[in-house]
């Protein structure tokens, strides 16, 4: 099996050689850049399996660097593992908004980063083998492009919104709790909260318009795309 290629993101030199060395140790094929720009072209170019990218970069940072990446097609599915000093919620909250998969403060420990990016590897592997378009009822998603349509007509989710309704309509009449749609949106090891999940569905259920009835909350559970059956 080839080995999994990830590139580094990382301006200081010291740090990217450590993650690049310990990544190495894993079996992962590395490739290194140290500006934005850099890991912009070379993530164009050589379609890394994964990122690992720094938010404080010279010149493009890595928010900016995240939501170029995402604007492409050629690159939209690769996994990003953001990896900063930062530890305000306001800023891991902004890059995972825009597309980050996970993230990973500094200081940090080598073996959790490896542990982080080998999940998200999985759930990006589980999705490759999930089907590409969800149709339920006059509801289409399409997984690959990010794409919603309701009817024909097509609605504008940000990413957190398309990943729970993806999770709901993967499975109608099932009832998922409010852990179970954060780990699918962000992966495990993040405080759950009930307003978080909460707020969300809100804002899901009113770019739905009709349809977004069809997303009952199940008291003291969590929540259920409604398949009237």
């Amino acid at each position: 099996m080839a080995k999994a290629a990830i590139l580094v993101v990382e301006d200081d030199r010291d740090i990217q050689e450590l993650v690049a060395y310990n990544l190495s140790l894993e079996g992962f094929q590395v490739w290194r850049a140290s500006t934005g720009e850099e890991g912009l072209q070379m993530a164009r170019e050589r379609r890394p399996d994964l990122i690992v990218l720094d938010l404080m970069l010279p010149g493009m940072d890595g928010l900016e660097v995240c939501r170029r990446i995402r604007r492409n097609e050629e690159t939209e599915e690769i996994p990003i593992v953001m990896l900063t000093a930062k530890t305000e919620d306001v800023d891991i909250i902004t890059g995972l908004e825009i597309g980050a998969d996970d993230y990973v403060t500094k200081p940090f420990s080598p073996k959790v980063l490896v542990a982080r990016i080998r999940a998200v590897l999985r759930r990006k592997e589980e999705k490759d083998k999930s089907p590409k378009l969800i149709r339920f009822d006059g509801l289409e998603i399409h997984l690959g492009r990010h794409e919603v349509r309701i009817d024909g007509n097509s609605i504008t989710l940000t990413l957190t919104e398309f990943r729970i309704l993806q999770l709901l309509a993967s499975r109608p009449g099932w009832v998922y709790s409010r852990e179970q749609i954060v780990s699918h949106v962000r992966g495990t090891g993040y405080p759950v909260t009930e307003r978080a999940v909460d707020v969300q569905i809100v804002g899901l259920r009113k770019k739905l318009g009709k349809f977004g009835d069809r997303i009952v909350t199940v008291r003291g559970i969590g929540y259920k795309l409604a398949d009237d059956s």
